[in-house]
């Protein structure tokens, strides 16, 4: 059994809203399991809206750059608030976003073995060893995300906090759409989508989902009960999945209604096909 600690019970105060009390209570049935103590809370109904973002310890940075047809993201984590916010740090997570907007690479371990285009005598990777040499702190390349733009295709980026978190979205059907798509990020920075349709949503995370209602509404009359579960269902797909999110500057429409708004006002048919929403420090 993992102990119970103030600091598991502060995480589930803050990802599901309910009181520090029954918080300990869930944690301590759970024996320390935090997915557990969550989905009994909801099955409880006592959790409604989950937080599913945890977080890491570390600080950082999500710097982004263009190059050409590439869009790069990159997270760059350090030890301290301090250290990120230093110019030697920044400038470092620049010199890295500009790398791979610039060279693609397939993959995070790839990048690292590269060479690093301003200093050839350096890879990626001693490039970031000589600065945690010279600062003296722990830094980390964490992960990276290319988009290409196209004839066709119109990426825009919102960043948020100075980096701390990066909302990116890709149109197809125009490449005169950044402005727009933007639009769309700085609305999945406020409203958290975890996925861009209901189809994108895997069977078992929609059982699971129909299981928890089915506990809610535990003591209904029988004929009733499949409508009822069949609502909640729905109204799980209108806040994870971003086409069936209400635009939280309009809340007449869907984004799909906004999308589809805008296509007509272009002349061409516009398809949101993929998106990604990064927090510093965010699993």
């Amino acid at each position: 059994m993992t102990q119970v600690t103030p600091a598991m019970i502060k995480e589930l105060r803050e990802r599901t809203g309910v009181g520090m009390g029954k918080c300990k209570e869930a944690l301590e049935a759970a024996k320390g399991n935090m997915d557990l103590a969550i989905e009994n809370l909801r099955k409880s109904g006592m959790a409604t809206a989950v937080k599913k973002e945890g977080r890491t310890t570390n600080e950082g940075i999500i710097a982004n750059a263009m190059k050409g047809s590439t869009v790069a993201l990159v997270e760059v984590n350090a030890e301290t608030d301090f250290v990120v916010k230093n110019e030697r740090f920044q400038e470092f997570a620049r010199n890295v976003a500009e790398e791979i907007a610039a060279t693609n690479p397939s993959s995070l371990d790839t990048f690292k073995g590269q060479k690093f285009s301003k200093d050839k005598g350096l890879t990626v990777e001693e490039y970031r060893a000589t600065l945690v040499q010279a600062i003296g702190e722990n830094i980390q390349i964490r992960r990276l995300k290319t988009f290409s733009k196209g004839s066709d295709k119109s990426v825009g980026i919102y960043s948020h906090s100075g980096g701390k978190l990066v909302t990116v979205v890709e149109i197809t059907g125009s490449s005169g759409e950044e402005e727009f798509a933007k639009d769309i990020a700085m609305h999945i920075a406020a409203a958290a989508p975890e996925y861009l349709s209901e189809k994108e949503v895997p069977p078992t995370i929609v059982a699971n989902e129909r299981e928890i209602a089915k506990s809610q509404v535990k003591g209904k009359p029988e004929n009733i009960v499949d409508k009822i579960v069949d609502g909640k269902i729905n109204a799980y797909y209108d806040a994870a999945c971003l086409l069936r999110q209400k635009y939280i500057r309009d809340d007449s429409l869907t984004i799909l209604d906004l999308v589809n708004k805008r296509a007509k006002e272009v002349g061409k048919p516009l398809v949101v096909t993929a998106f990604l929403r990064w927090g510093v420090g965010q699993q």
